[in-house]
């Protein structure tokens, strides 16, 4: 149930802004740094809406830092709905989702919780400037029409995969090729991008957005819904920036829109940790390492695809007989990565098998090299801290990232699996050969002197003055501006009646 108002803070002159991600961690994380960024900078105050179920999540990213009551970003949770079908008992987050299914069948169930956030919004003292809410809560649209609120679109993917998509769409791309199409190596075929000649992509990289092919229907209905939740939004906010990718937010904004604010990377704007009395044990190992003057590479490879077992007993073999040194935030916690490896490795590699800092891992000095999934969140992180990446990518936008990552930033390796289909078995030989070269060969070198110059160019932007900063407060200014016109013309609209 709603409460009778809800209230963040007591600058009346600020605007006050309802951020609602949706719920799964790599959607709510950017959503949270800019919650902190807003309250930071004191450009807004800020209503947060989740579920019970991620409650705990949210408030602890929003805890960090500076705890002025005035400025308090107050956390609304709103009832997740019992027994929704198709969804486990108990699931309120996609990483507790087994199918792409299931995951349709979530994004209709969060789609119930409309008459407590309406309700919620209508309570917010002061009132709601604008909303700022998940494409994936396509409903939230019309909500804000029915509460006389501007409404701005999150879509937490690169500029360069939403262009991607949307030519896709535009040009029907998907039917040019076909299943089975391969080039004159045996490898999958590969199409030019009209609008982008020098891209290249697969069938595959234009179909991965919509899954497991079973789901691909359902994937597409629900593709166009975000979609259109996009176009009939007063603009989208894209967590990058114009020194990583200025070609493709210039083409949305002049061909594509609603206007696009590029206002990250927004893991720089989320505060240090707090200093605890003792740090994690990951972390005191990166020392230990970092005083031997031995560098680390770091693996993560997403929270949503499911890694079959066999595979990463592969990427365990592998990392061992790349002889590197590395720290391993693996997933699932009980998987079982072959007898002895643990014991094996334990003098150059370390197994953690619970929620970590990312963004701490990558910033630390000993840190050189990133295996990772290719999702965006990863990315900007990689790039922030200044460490190259060697690419996998497995499900939804991660196709597009690897080929701008690799192709055109020239700050990655792609790990390339047997077919060179992302369905297709890496073998222990691949994931040794790309680490090696991404820690101690020429292209890995050559990737990290990039990566270095876009995370100073990616600091810039969000400093104060920084282009990042500037879209930042024209978007406030121009959303705040379009409520205004809103009431504005229900008044008069009314007075005209009342005559």
């Amino acid at each position: 149930m709603a409460p009778a108002h809800l209230t963040s803070g007591s600058h009346g002159r600020l605007p006050h802004v309802a951020i609602f991600p949706f719920m799964a961690k790599g959607h709510t994380i950017p959503l949270i740094q800019l919650a902190n960024y807003l309250r930071h900078h004191r450009l807004a105050t800020v209503t947060f809406f989740t579920t019970p179920g991620n409650a705990a999540f949210v408030r602890g990213g929003l805890s960090s830092g500076d705890d002025d009551d005035e400025y308090v970003t107050a956390v609304v949770e709103l009832d997740f709905p019992v027994d929704a079908p198709g969804i486990p008992p108990g699931v309120e987050s996609a990483e507790g989702l087994a199918s792409m299914a299931a995951f349709v069948a979530f994004t209709d169930a969060v789609s119930l919780l409309r008459p407590q956030f309406e309700a919620s919004v209508a309570a917010m003292r002061p009132p709601a400037s604008f909303i700022v809410a998940d494409a994936f809560l396509y409903w939230v649209n019309e909500s804000a029409a029915v509460l006389g609120v501007p409404k701005v679109s999150f879509f937490g993917i690169s500029a360069f995969a939403q262009v991607m998509r949307e030519l896709r769409n535009r040009h029907g791309l998907c039917s040019v090729l076909k299943p089975g199409d391969v080039d004159d190596d045996g490898y999958p075929a590969t199409l030019a991008v009209p609008e982008f000649p020098h891209v290249r992509v697969t069938l595959e990289d234009l179909m991965a957005t919509f899954g497991e092919p079973s789901a691909v229907r359902m994937m597409m209905e629900l593709d166009g819904k975000l979609g259109k939740a996009i176009e009939e939004s007063h603009g989208l906010i894209i967590n990058s920036f114009h020194g990583l990718e200025a070609p493709y937010i210039k083409f949305w904004n002049e061909h594509v829109g609603p206007r696009a604010w590029p206002i990250g990377p927004l893991c720089l704007a989320q505060p240090a940790s707090a200093t605890a009395d003792a740090r994690p044990s990951w972390m005191e190992w990166l020392d230990e390492k970092a005083a031997a003057g031995r560098p680390v590479l770091y693996i993560a490879l997403g929270t949503l695809a499911a890694i079959p077992e066999v595979q990463l007993k592969e990427v365990a073999d592998g990392l061992e007989r790349a002889e590197v040194n590395f720290i391993w935030a693996v997933r699932p916690k009980n998987i079982d990565l072959g007898p002895g490896f643990e014991e094996r490795i334990k003098d150059r590699g370390l197994v953690v098998r619970e929620w970590v800092d990312q963004l701490e891992i990558l910033q630390h000095e000993s840190v050189r090299g990133f295996l990772s999934h290719s999702g965006w969140n990863s990315v900007l992180e990689s790039v922030t801290a200044g460490v190259p990446l060697a690419v996998w990518p497995m499900i939804a936008d991660q196709p597009f990232n690897a080929r701008f990552l690799v192709d055109e930033l020239m700050i990655a390796i792609r790990v390339s699996p047997i077919d060179r289909t992302m369905r297709g078995l890496v073998p222990s030989e691949e994931i040794s050969k790309v680490v090696k070269e991404l820690m101690d060969g020429e292209a890995g070198a050559e990737a990290t002197k990039r990566v270095v110059e876009l995370s100073t160019l990616a600091k810039e932007a969000m400093d104060e003055g920084g282009l990042s900063w500037i879209a930042v407060k024209e978007m406030i200014t121009e959303l705040c501006a379009t409520k205004n016109d809103v009431h504005e013309k229900e008044e008069a609209n009314y007075c005209k009646q009342d005559v």
